[in-house]
């Protein structure tokens, strides 16, 4: 079977890196905001990139004048608050189905736990799911994308801390009653595995509150209430329209053996396991037991409340979706060489090329992913973030000639186009990462460009902002307008 008439092509985004506009109308600051460029840190170090002392994230949240955009990247992103219609038209262009978004926690509730909603905040989404239904293009909305209000880091425990989950499902039950009737696909946590890669931005943690503690407990505990407040409000969104579609979001971490040794198989699919856990919990409902025996080996108890066990049984999730860069392998020896890899560093794989940021360059471990995760699950499975981050040239001429992203995309579209055909994968669509220009989340650089637009903005936030396609801009709109025929 080819791609379904209906697939979902589009592009992805999140209101952290692409809004700006983090102090108009009564926008809050989020854990995002508080996070800038570091130039003295190497740009493959991704660990160092993420952590921030208390010090720093009080000191980030006291400077809110508006020359602050040059430091922190986020609160200028790429300026789609302003930029909106414009953005909308050039989606429009390229001929999306969909439009991966998210909608910002501290847009609708500054801090997090204020007793009522900015109307200003709803207002704006308003206006851009007008614009969105102008072209017929559906938002794929995430609820959850590395925003939660600082406000709750500062002076909560962030995620650690179980008033966030009616913090966070007040917020839900807000935007989905607001928006239901216009949004049809929600997600509710992006990469809900990375609470221990960056705990500041998913959880709201900033570990030095937290020393003299096991932070692994922490994490586990973090996740837990996570995984709670996805399956409600999973419940919140069917109850107020039975027939939207819910999903998880997971990093897909696709391993390799480095050899043929029967110990770097076991390791590999110990470390593919460890992420295939958070999908496990919403998918089927309940944590795996080899999940519980890690915890007793390590000491750590997972606190529940009565009744967590059922909840998260009743409201699984109705798809998976997911996120892929690349692959990576693992050995159980000291041989091979490591790589800084997609967020996870491993051992680098001497068969593939890798990008200016490390990361292996892998199309066929796409199709791998779909496979097992198809396979695994038999739900419909969506592939909301994929691409290149390159460093683009302007011509003299104006144009941006980025082949690397069209050779880039157009092997991994290949692989996604053979795991339906040929494997029977059931895939709903396919948005890849930041289809404009927009600030990286992990070294908060403008540079590190992944979109078929071009934004004028560098590294600390100067510039026009102006849009500009470059030469992938047409050549997706080609493949979305012959649904993948035309590579």
């Amino acid at each position: 079977m080819p791609l379904r008439p209906d697939f979902l092509w589009g592009g992805a985004t999140a209101a952290n890196q692409y809004e700006g506009a983090f102090n108009t109308d009564g926008k809050g600051l989020s854990v995002a905001d508080v996070t800038k460029f570091r130039p003295e840190i190497p740009m493959t170090d991704f660990a160092k990139n993420q952590y921030y002392t208390l010090a720093e994230v009080e000191a980030a949240a006291s400077d809110t004048a508006d020359d602050s955009v040059l430091r922190y990247a986020k609160r200028h992103g790429s300026d789609f608050y302003h930029r909106y219609k414009e953005d909308i038209a050039l989606m429009a262009e390229l001929g999306f189905k969909t439009f991966r978004m998210s909608i910002a926690w501290t847009r609708i509730f500054p801090n997090g736990d204020d007793e009522k909603p900015n109307e200003a905040g709803l207002a704006f989404y308003d206006r851009v799911f007008d614009e969105l239904e102008k072209y017929n293009i559906e938002p794929l909305v995430t609820l959850s994308h590395y925003e939660p209000p600082v406000n709750l880091a500062l002076n909560y425990d962030g995620w650690y801390d179980r008033q966030v989950i009616d913090f966070f499902l007040k917020f839900v039950n807000t935007v989905v009653t607001r928006y239901a009737s216009r949004v049809k696909y929600w997600l509710t946590f992006n990469e809900v595995d990375s609470m221990s890669r960056h705990p500041l931005t998913t959880g709201a943690i900033i570990e030095e509150k937290f020393t003299g503690r096991n932070l692994e407990e922490v994490y586990v505990q973090a996740m837990h209430h996570q995984f709670v407040a996805s399956a409600l409000a999973t419940k919140i969104i069917h109850d107020i329209r039975p027939e939207a579609q819910v999903g998880c979001m997971i990093t897909k971490r696709t391993v390799y053996p480095l050899t043929a040794n029967p110990s770097d198989v076991l390791a590999a699919q110990a470390a593919e396991r460890d992420v295939y856990l958070y999908s496990d919990v919403q998918v089927r409902g309940y944590y795996p037991q080899y999940y519980y025996n890690q915890l007793n080996q390590k000491g750590i108890t997972l606190v529940k409340n009565l009744g967590d066990d059922e909840i998260m049984r009743a409201y699984p999730v109705d798809f998976i979706s997911f996120s892929y860069y690349s692959s990576s392998c693992v050995t159980t020896t000291d041989k091979g060489e490591t790589d800084s890899g997609n967020i996870y560093s491993g051992v680098k794989n001497p068969y593939l090329k890798t990008s200016e940021w490390g990361w292996a360059m892998d199309p066929q471990g796409l199709r791998k992913s779909l496979i097992d995760l198809y396979d695994r699950y038999q739900k419909p499975l969506f592939i909301v973030e994929n691409g290149l981050g390159a460093i683009d040239k302007v011509e003299s001429d104006g144009s941006i000639n980025d082949d690397y992203r069209i050779e880039y995309l157009r092997t991994h579209i290949r692989e996604m186009i053979r795991a339906v055909e040929e494997d029977g994968v059931d895939l709903l669509g396919y948005t890849p990462w930041g289809w404009i220009d927009l600030v990286s989340a992990g070294t908060s650089q403008m540079s590190k460009r992944y979109g078929v637009v071009y934004v004028d903005c560098d590294d600390y936030g100067n510039g026009t902002f102006n849009r500009r396609k470059k030469k992938s801009f047409s050549w997706y709109q080609k493949v979305i307008k012959s649904n993948g025929q035309d590579l």
